[in-house]
């Protein structure tokens, strides 16, 4: 099992690291948003992927998040944890407080959201579409470094880049979910398509629009709120990965492409077999 962390803004390295290197990747998809650190932490080898690009270079719109995936899991990451910056939608969720997310929403329009989009189809299981046993060892670190949040939450991942309208935010809270963010839609999608575990952690940045003291969302505020979180986001991290460890015997996901490709074997030729030998090599015809 290797564990690989998608930062999100703000979070663009993770601190008291070990044989440090970045790591170009290419990926049959182009390449991903950065060049993966592969290092050492608590003497555990861990990947670190920045999805906007160090600096914060890639609109979430932009980001090539099949290749993120595909660079992960040439790499061997079995799971992955996403820190991403979030609005609430809800009073209860202020800024500072992390939300252990367990839904989404899927409100993006503009992005490749699949990895069998040409000639080999397959229909993978996005029922339960975050890692249960990823999720308690976020809660249990959050719940030993006292960090205010909560154990659950619907994320409405939105096109972006532009926040929402007053009325969006509005329709999204009539809804009754969470917190809305920009990026961690389709990367859920396709890491259970990849047959990777996922959790994610959303730090609450704002209260989007909707709200009488967030009437105009606007950078510095949220900039703000995630300086104030970072040192909050490494710790949870440092603790996530001492106490990462899975029990395969309750876990679905790795096999999940089990029954899942549709498509007659006969069909498939060699090249498109080969571009996706990583993600599905596992399960595909020789």
């Amino acid at each position: 099992m290797k564990l690989g962390i998608i930062g999100g803004s703000g979070l663009y390295n993770i601190g008291n690291i070990d044989k440090e290197e970045w790591l170009k990747v290419d990926t049959p998809w182009g390449s991903p948003s950065d060049d993966l650190l592969k290092c050492t932490i608590e003497n555990k080898e861990i990947i670190f992927l920045p999805r906007h690009g160090r600096g914060h270079k890639v609109n979430p719109s932009n980001i090539n998040y099949r290749a993120n995936i595909d660079a992960l899991k040439q790499h061997g990451v079995t799971d992955i944890i996403s820190v991403s910056a979030v609005g609430s939608l809800k009073e209860e969720h202020e800024p500072g407080k992390f939300i252990v997310v367990d839904q989404f929403i899927d409100r993006t329009f503009s992005r490749k959201k699949t990895f069998f989009d040409d000639e080999i189809v397959a229909h993978v299981s996005l029922a339960k579409p975050i890692c249960e046993q990823l999720s308690e060892i976020c809660v249990d670190a959050l719940q030993k470094l006292s960090i205010n949040f909560s154990k659950s939450g619907t994320y409405l991942a939105m096109e972006g880049p532009q926040f929402s309208t007053y009325a969006e935010s509005c329709l999204y809270r009539s809804w009754g979910l969470d917190v809305i963010g920009m990026t961690n839609m389709p990367e859920a999608k396709l890491a259970r398509e990849a047959e990777i575990r996922y959790a994610t952690i959303a730090m609450v940045t704002d209260y989007d629009c909707w709200h009488s003291s967030h009437e105009d969302v606007d950078i510095d505020m949220i900039i703000k709120t995630l300086n104030k979180n970072v040192d909050n986001a490494k710790n949870l991290i440092m603790e996530i990965i001492r106490n990462f460890k899975i029990d395969e015997t309750r876990d679905y996901i790795h096999t999940c492409l089990d029954g899942a490709i549709i498509t007659d074997p006969s069909m498939m030729t060699k090249q498109t077999k080969k571009k996706l030998e990583t993600i599905a090599g596992r399960v595909l015809p020789k």
